[in-house]
């Protein structure tokens, strides 16, 4: 499995924590930035992310900030994402099993470092469930398609 991860300044410290984590696991990954507490635009490192999950250069990617909530917004503004933005192991693993999510969001102004270490875990090992789901991911990208223009 290969990992694209990103944050802005905000999630600058989680990133670091979550980084010894996916090397813990074995898990090969990219850091996208940022790479100081100096404060940036978020929109400038959550997009790589996400674009180079959308273009299947990595299975997943995981985006970090204050909330995680601007980054999920960004994030889901790629075309073939689906980011979900957890506070719980429990969200996060149901992000991957129910809505097929390729991206993880979390603030680290939110969530402590074991809870973000225990959601990563739940991301990175749940696995799309399909059956009454796959429809439903089928509409979503019917959407997005319809929204491009296409």
């Amino acid at each position: 499995m290969r990992v694209a991860i990103g944050s802005d300044h905000a999630g600058f410290a989680l990133k670091g924590e979550l980084c010894t984590l996916l090397d813990e696991l074995r898990v090969e990954y990219r850091d996208f930035g940022t790479y100081s507490e100096e404060t940036v635009d978020y929109p400038d490192f959550i997009a790589p992310v996400a674009r180079s999950v959308a273009r299947g250069d990595y299975e997943l990617g995981i985006v970090l900030g204050g909330s995680g909530t601007g980054e999920a917004i960004v994030a889901n503004k790629i075309r073939g994402i689906r980011c979900v933005e957890a506070a719980d192991p429990v969200t996060a693993r149901l992000g991957r099993e129910h809505n097929d999510a390729n991206v993880l969001s979390m603030g680290g102004r939110i969530v402590g470092r074991e809870v973000a270490r225990a959601c990563v875990r739940a991301f990175i090992e749940g696995e799309f469930a399909g059956g009454r789901h796959v429809p439903r991911i089928a509409k979503i990208s019917r959407i997005e398609s319809e929204e491009a223009g296409h």
